[in-house]
């Protein structure tokens, strides 16, 4: 039983990392000439004054909604460890972990979600930027930490406490 609570809190911190670097680092869109943007600024590279041009992304509503659900799914994925750890010290023997499985759940949909508003609004990204960039690795760890919070979700809910 030790080994697996071992397992379960170690996807749950790799899960808390993946979200953590998805939101707050600067790679969900590669520009041609390795520039990126990410959730917070639009930060590109100015060849003729040699400066960075950064801007506030405030304007896009879509982009606002994808910020929330980013840091949503941050706080529901902290809260459901801190709910673990809350009822594995408490929690009588032959519970189950039902709240902290429905966190996880919803920090699942909340990655999702946001993931899914910023692939269909890229082709927003090439209208204001030079064409072919790409998704940048942030999006990719969004898209891994979704169906990693899903089985972790699954994993907790089926999870009963022994002693």
């Amino acid at each position: 039983m030790s080994l697996l609570l071992l397992v379960v809190s170690a996807l749950h911190i790799l899960i808390l990392i993946l979200l953590f670097v998805a939101t707050l680092d600067k790679s969900w869109w590669t520009l041609p000439e390795k520039e990126s943007l990410n959730l917070w600024y639009d930060c590109t590279w100015n060849t003729t004054t040699q400066t960075w041009a950064c801007s506030t992304v405030s304007e896009n509503g879509w982009l606002k909604a994808v910020q929330v659900l980013m840091v949503l799914s941050l706080i529901l994925c902290c809260l459901s460890f801190i709910l673990f750890m809350f009822q594995l010290y408490t929690m009588r023997r032959g519970g189950l972990f039902y709240a902290t499985g429905l966190c996880q759940l919803c920090t699942s949909a909340a990655v999702f979600s946001g993931a899914l508003i910023y692939a269909i609004h890229a082709e927003e990204i090439l209208k204001k930027h030079p064409p072919g960039g790409s998704f940048g690795y942030c999006f990719a760890l969004a898209w891994v930490a979704f169906p990693l919070a899903l089985v972790s979700g699954i994993i907790y809910i089926h999870l009963r406490k022994r002693e």
